[in-house]
Parts: structure tokens; sequence; C-alpha cells
């Protein structure tokens, strides 16, 4: 496909996470003719470049350290009629990097943006995990230390999707045990090295993960957890009243109403009632 038959502006293009056959026909067309190809790290989009038989290409570092000092310099050669392709080391550029920022600057200049979907390791392990699909968020990494772990996970004990994780091997066994004691011994399913030679996918309770990784060692390379969603609670009126005298201690009647509300799933007029009367001492 000829330079001429693209529409000039920002392509979002997909990456292989592993298997090099994961990339689509498209993506290479874009990676091609692009004028200038933005990415993470320019020697890791340089080898796959020349992999694809991709040659002579402008290439630009665009990651979370240099973000702000770049973006007015790809804007500008979008602004100039440029092709200009954004690539991350791995997968779906905007999972996990600066990307959406320059997205949004494109969406605010009427400059054209458009995606070209591939390989995605969120995805790719919530497949892979056997978990419900339906509802799911993805948190990308936890906290490196343990009372901010902690803090986060409390904030996501109660939501009523599959929860999707990035972690290091070096800080599995902590997060795992971590998890255990917030999120209760649900089941889960620990996805590594995801379309490459040495992939696998362990999957059982907490507990069960815990004592396998014991046995046969704690797993290398790149970990996506997927976690089974929290298990919906029939709430009395008195866990009501209790959440409720809870968060009034911190909240007004209408914050607590809204929190209350959505955590219980019952109508916001029947807690904001209750809520008046605890806080009227009735």
């Amino acid at each position: 496909m000829s330079e001429a038959s693209f529409i000039k502006g920002l392509y979002l293009v997909a990456t292989p996470i592993g298997n090099l056959g994961d990339i689509s026909a498209r993506a290479v067309s874009v990676l091609a003719v692009a004028d200038t190809i933005a990415c993470e790290d320019t020697r890791n989009t340089k080898k796959l470049l020349s992999l694809l038989g991709v040659f002579n290409k402008n290439l630009i570092a665009y990651h979370e350290h240099n973000a702000d000092k770049m973006r007015p310099h790809i804007l500008k050669r979008l602004r100039n009629n440029e092709v200009v392709a954004l690539v991350s080391d791995a997968g779906t550029p905007l999972v996990s990097d600066p990307g959406y920022r320059l997205v949004q600057d494109c969406i605010n200049q009427n400059i054209y943006v458009t995606a070209v979907p591939g390989a995605s390791a969120v995805l790719t392990a919530l497949q892979l995990s056997g978990l419900p699909c339906h509802r799911f968020l993805f948190e990308g990494f936890l906290p490196s230390k343990t009372v901010a772990r902690k803090k986060e996970l409390t904030l996501l004990a109660d939501i009523p999707a599959t929860l999707i994780f990035y972690e290091s091997p070096q800080r599995l066994e902590e997060t795992l045990r971590d998890m255990t004691l917030i999120l209760g011994d649900r089941k889960a399913a620990v996805v590594r090295e995801i379309t490459k030679k040495f992939e696998q996918t362990v999957r059982g309770t907490f507990t069960e993960l815990l004592d396998n990784y014991k046995q046969n060692g704690f797993p290398k390379g790149e970990i996506v957890i997927v976690v089974s969603p929290a298990e919906q609670k029939n709430f009395s009126s008195d866990d009501i009243r209790q959440l409720l005298k809870d968060a009034l201690k911190t909240m007004s009647v209408k914050e607590a109403t809204a929190i209350v509300s959505q955590k219980t799933e019952k109508s916001k007029k029947t807690i904001y009632q209750m809520a008046l009367e605890i806080k009227n001492g009735i």
C-alpha cells in the first residue's frame, strides 16, 4: 500500500508481545510508510523493524520520562502532515504508557487519530485465566511498597469485576500473600511469558498458587495476575447501618449515601434516609 493512500495523522500500532507472527499485515504497512515512529525504546523498535524488513525509519523515543518534552515535537510533525506511528515495546500502545496524552492533544487540535489493533497481554491473560470476562478492571502494576499495595488492594476489594494486574517476578510471592490477606482466598490465574516459548498459565486459589510455587519455584519472565471478582453480598439493614456509621465519620451524608448505595446496590433514597437518621441520632 502506498504512502499516498494513508491519511496523515497518528496511528496507534500494536506490536507483538512475544510471537512475531502476531503482528498484522496492516501494522507492517503503517510502519513501512510512516514518516516517524514514536516508541518507548528505539533499540527495541529498530530490532523489531529489522525483523519485519522495514529499514531507514526516523525513530523518536517517547516514554514516561521524556513525554512532556517530546510531545510538542511529535505534534509539530503531525501538523506538518506526517504519518506518525506510535508503538510500545510490546503490545498495544496507551496501556501503561503516556500515549493517551498525545492522543488527547491530537483530538484537541483536530489531528487524525486511528488505531491498528493487535496483541494485548491484558486481554490474552483474561482469555487464558478461565475467569469471568464480561466485566473486568485493569489496574496495571500495584505499588511496590507493602503498605501502599495493601491500601490499593483494599480499594479494589469490593469491585464486582475480574481484576487484572501486571507484576514483576521478584514481587509475585509478596503480592499473592497480600492479595490473600486483603481480597480473601479467591480464584486467580498467573499467566507468564504470553505467546512466547515458555508461556504458562497456573490457575487456582491464592493459597493453591502459593503452594504450587513453593514446591516448584516462583516463575520468571513477564507476569499478569488475573483475579476473580468479589462475591456479591446480601446486606442486611444492620450491615448497611454499620457501613453508614463508618462512612459518616469522615464523609458528609451525601457522600456516605453515594458510597454505601454503590457498595450495597440499594436505592440512594433509602440509604439517604437511613444516613439522616444516623446523623440525627435516631
